[in-house]
């Protein structure tokens, strides 16, 4: 049948072609016709002197040229009709060829499409939209054959922080690794699918029990453990594990993948790495999605609060500044850690906006203590998330400008692992900042990626040792040891050194013999409102620098 259509069209084809070639022949035959009366005529007048019937008879049979010239008309037309046809043929054959591959390359791009649209670019594996549609065949089959089904949700922890360091190249090589791993774990009809950038899913049909899924979950742990390796550097993976189970959990795909994601946040929280979906997780998950919204209004509405804990010059005994932190008393939850909420707002993007009401909250209260003639030191912390923003600069240049600082007044305290993700971005960053005049401080050191290569190139004013090192100086041998060595590192750079954590009176006086320059903690004071802390700056022991105040 095919076969007949292509001839069919290949003869139509012909047929047309055909035709338009014959008339460009019939063209030719007239011209020929038209050159032959032409010479006729020239001949007889030539002969005759004048153009006559007989004259023209005379001249065709007198003339053997013209005999000649006659017969090219026929010549024109036979081989144009062979012409024609071979021509019409070939081209005919050609553009049916052409079609033939037109629709081929059509077809290959459909297929191409259609596989595009469910499966993995990177990774060749299903995408979220085939393993949805695996998962609902999986219920209907299930359900028929009273079946069970096992989903596990794989996020890999840490690979954005692989994207930023090593590149979308690099990274896409981890997660082709990465899949052919998780494909090896599981056998069968199960399947391995790519949901998101860093999230996996496995769909396990029919388990021998629910032990299973948590078998496979240890499973899929112990092959990614080994190290993954590209551009010669060895990676590796951290892994959370969300489990539920059909039709326990759930009885439709969307139920299943939600519940699962929720058993995903919890592994986060559990030392195994991996949890099964209890229903008692709903109220975490459920409050985590409310406070991320609440923090929005909490941050336009000014629900946020700002504490102050001072920071003590050890040699002096007088106050040098004190550092602001952000604290959010909910009204239904209570108090909310910023290490709960801080992070939060890291992952959605409201730290921009958090930083900016920090920031404006904390030169406002800084201007002021200056206008009443107190000379402090104001500490605001800085995100990672901050540090890698350009316009953060900009940002802090307005501020200062509307509430009237200077930018001498302000230490700007960074994390060590804000800087090893861009360093080129964060030290161009920072050097913006030390060019406007801002004192720029290492927080928590020692708990990071501590590297005497970047100390050096940073354009820092402090070095902060992190609480863990300075409250055991007086019971640990090795404590003490590190922070004299830092202390006396630091000094060696130039830079002043702030202990944190600072307990006791015996702290202090061990601190004052190694020459640490600030203290601050509990000691002195723990985190206070604005009220209590100024307050304390009118009750307490320790001295305070005084200028004039301004009008």
């Amino acid at each position: 049948m095919v076969i007949a259509i292509a001839n069919n069209l290949l003869s139509e084809n012909v047929r047309v072609l055909k035709s338009e070639v014959s008339r460009t022949a019939y063209q030719a035959v007239a011209v020929a016709v038209a050159s032959i009366i032409i010479a006729t005529l020239l001949v007889c007048y030539y002969q005759n002197g004048e153009i006559s019937l007989q004259g023209i008879v005379d001249a065709q049979k007198n003339n053997f040229a013209l005999w000649i010239l006659d017969g090219i008309p026929f010549v024109f037309g036979f081989w144009g009709q062979y012409s024609s046809s071979i021509i019409a043929y070939q081209a005919g054959a050609l553009i049916f060829d052409q079609t033939q591959e037109l629709r081929s390359r059509a077809e290959d791009l459909e297929k191409k499409a259609t596989y595009t649209a469910t499966h993995d670019v990177i990774t060749d594996l299903p995408n979220r939209s085939l393993f949805y549609d695996r998962v609902e065949q999986g219920i209907i089959s299930a359900n028929n054959q009273n079946k069970h089904l096992s989903i596990l949700l794989v996020e890999i922890v840490n690979f954005k922080e692989v994207y930023d360091t090593l590149g979308r190249t690099s990274s896409d090589h981890i997660i082709k690794q990465i899949s052919s791993r998780l494909q090896g774990v599981v056998l069968g009809a199960d399947s391995v699918a790519k949901l998101d950038g860093n999230i996996f899913s496995i769909l396990i049909t029919d388990p021998a029990g629910e032990q299973e899924a948590e078998l496979v979950a240890e499973y899929i742990q112990k092959v990614l453990e080994p190290a993954l390796v590209v551009e010669r550097l060895s990676f590796a993976a951290h892994t959370n594990v969300g489990i539920v189970h059909f039709p326990e959990h759930g009885e439709d795909v969307d139920t299943l993948v939600q519940k699962a994601g929720v058993a995903l946040y919890m592994a986060s929280k559990d030392k195994d790495g991996f949890a099964v979906y209890e229903p008692s997780f709903d109220q975490h998950s459920p409050r985590r999605l409310t406070l991320m919204s609440e923090l929005r209004h909490a941050i336009e509405r000014n629900q946020l609060e700002l504490y102050y804990q001072p920071k003590v010059s050890i040699q002096t005994g007088e106050l040098y500044g004190a550092e602001a932190l952000v604290r959010w008393h909910h009204p239904k939850h209570g108090f909310i850690s910023p290490d709960e909420f801080i992070p939060m707002a890291e992952r959605t993007r409201m730290i921009k906006s958090l930083t900016l009401w920090v920031l404006k909250e904390a030169f406002k209260h800084c201007a002021e203590w200056h206008r009443q003639g107190k000379e402090l030191i104001i500490s605001v912390n800085i995100s990672a998330k901050d540090l890698h923003d350009p316009e953060l600069p900009d940002l802090i240049a307005g501020v200062a400008v509307s509430t009237g600082i200077k930018p001498e007044w302000v230490v700007l305290e960074i994390t060590e692992g804000s800087i090893i993700t861009y360093p080129e971005l964060t030290l161009e960053i920072m050097e913006r900042l030390t060019k406007m005049g801002y004192k720029l401080s290492i927080d928590d050191y020692g708990t990071g990626y501590s590297s005497l290569a970047y100390l050096k190139k940073m354009p820092l004013t402090e070095l902060k040792i992190d609480r863990s090192f300075v409250q055991d100086i007086l019971h640990s041998e090795s404590d003490d040891v590190i922070v004299n060595a830092t202390i006396n590192l630091a000094h060696n750079l130039g830079l002043q050194v702030t202990a944190e954590g600072v307990e006791n009176e015996q702290i202090m006086d061990k601190l004052k013999s190694y020459g640490c320059d600030i203290a601050q903690g509990f000691y002195l004071s723990r985190p206070i409102a604005i009220t209590d802390f100024n307050q304390w700056m009118e009750s307490s022991q320790w001295q305070m620098k005084e200028e004039v105040a301004l009008n």
